[in-house]
């Protein structure tokens, strides 16, 4: 059964009929609190008791109003020089001007996303980091972290074995760095692709105790290999009694094999952040352009794929832009599903 606030973001629901369901409440000795029986956010709960009803009422008739935009960062909302377009610089803009919100959804670190929100002048309140593929949502307007996941020391250690038995580039990350047990030529590319430091480490395990939020396996112009080795982890992933269960693999692009914990997804994370917002699902669109994107362009109300896609991801979009991302796909999105 549907709660009053999304019977009501539904339209389903008039605001009045909060004050019968409180008195039901009140009378009903239900061990959940007003606001989950409710079905409020803690930000809409503090309005409420802060200020008025008609304060409610006015914070969640703007939030029906808003929309939210998820948008893959490379091959999508930047063009192959790792640059944004003009015009998708005023939609962006006139995003923000009319109360929408923008999530920033990658598979980069989160320090490497912080640097690109920083460039796009979208650093600021109304504004999310979905990084490592949806391992980390990151709310830059109260500067925390509000969803973590990683992956365990042990599993690292399989995957980092069955790497080097291949003759394979594979890294984790901390907080700041990128981290191998090997250099090599890809990880100098990657660290000026995503302006990382990296380290060099005798053992990953002991550099990283705690896991990673995940793990990139790539050899650069090699999507073979890539390919190659994928069809030799996945096998190991799947049926380790002491690791199975844990990760889930994708491609992020040809040469870039992405490792994370299972069921984490950018799709997950649009369904998460719509519900921590408090923004229907219906008001959601995403947009991306590669295999790491799919879940994501499905779980949105509107699923959006670059013309210069991937053609599987294509396939399930809603939307297929007319432009590609060296020629403002993103703003042709933008405009034609949140402005």
């Amino acid at each position: 059964m549907k709660k009053f606030r999304d019977r009501y973001m539904a339209g389903e629901a008039e605001f009045e009929e909060i004050f019968d369901l409180t008195d039901t409440w009140n009378l009903s000795g239900d061990p959940c609190t007003l606001r989950e029986y409710l079905g409020l956010t803690s930000d809409e709960e503090d309005v409420w008791i802060s200020e008025s009803d008609e304060s409610l009422k006015a914070l969640l008739d703007k939030k029906k109003k808003t929309k939210i935009f998820f948008t893959d960062l490379d091959g999508t909302l930047l063009n192959d020089k790792k640059e944004i377009g003009p015009e998708t610089q005023r939609a962006i803009d006139d995003l923000f001007e009319q109360g929408h919100i923008l999530a920033l959804t990658t598979g980069r670190a989160l320090e490497s996303a912080r640097k690109i929100a920083s460039r796009l002048g979208v650093y600021r309140s109304g504004c999310y980091l979905i990084c490592y593929n949806g391992a980390q949502i990151y709310d830059i307007g109260s500067k925390k972290s509000i969803f973590f996941r990683s992956l365990p020391a042990d599993f690292m250690r399989l995957c980092f074995d069955n790497a080097s038995g291949f003759g394979i580039n594979i890294q984790a990350y901390s907080d700041t760095e990128v981290l191998t047990e090997h250099d090599n030529d890809d990880l100098h590319k990657y660290s000026e692709i995503q302006h990382l430091p990296t380290k060099v480490v005798p053992d990953i395990t002991r550099a990283l105790p705690g896991g990673t939020p995940k793990m990139l396996v790539l050899n650069i112009g090699y999507p073979d290999r890539v390919a190659q080795f994928r069809g030799i982890l996945a096998p190991a992933v799947i049926l380790a009694p002491a690791v199975k269960g844990r990760a889930d693999l994708f491609l992020s692009q040809p040469d870039y094999l992405e490792i994370v914990p299972v069921n984490i997804n950018k799709g997950a994370s649009v369904s998460f952040l719509c519900d921590y917002i408090g923004i229907p699902l219906t008001n959601s669109v995403a947009a991306g352009d590669a295999e790491n994107d799919l879940s994501m362009i499905c779980a949105a109300h509107v699923g959006a794929c670059m013309c210069n896609g991937d053609p599987n991801v294509q396939n399930k979009a809603d939307y297929i832009t007319r432009n590609d991302n060296n020629h403002d796909g993103a703003a042709e999105i933008i405009h034609k599903f949140i402005l």
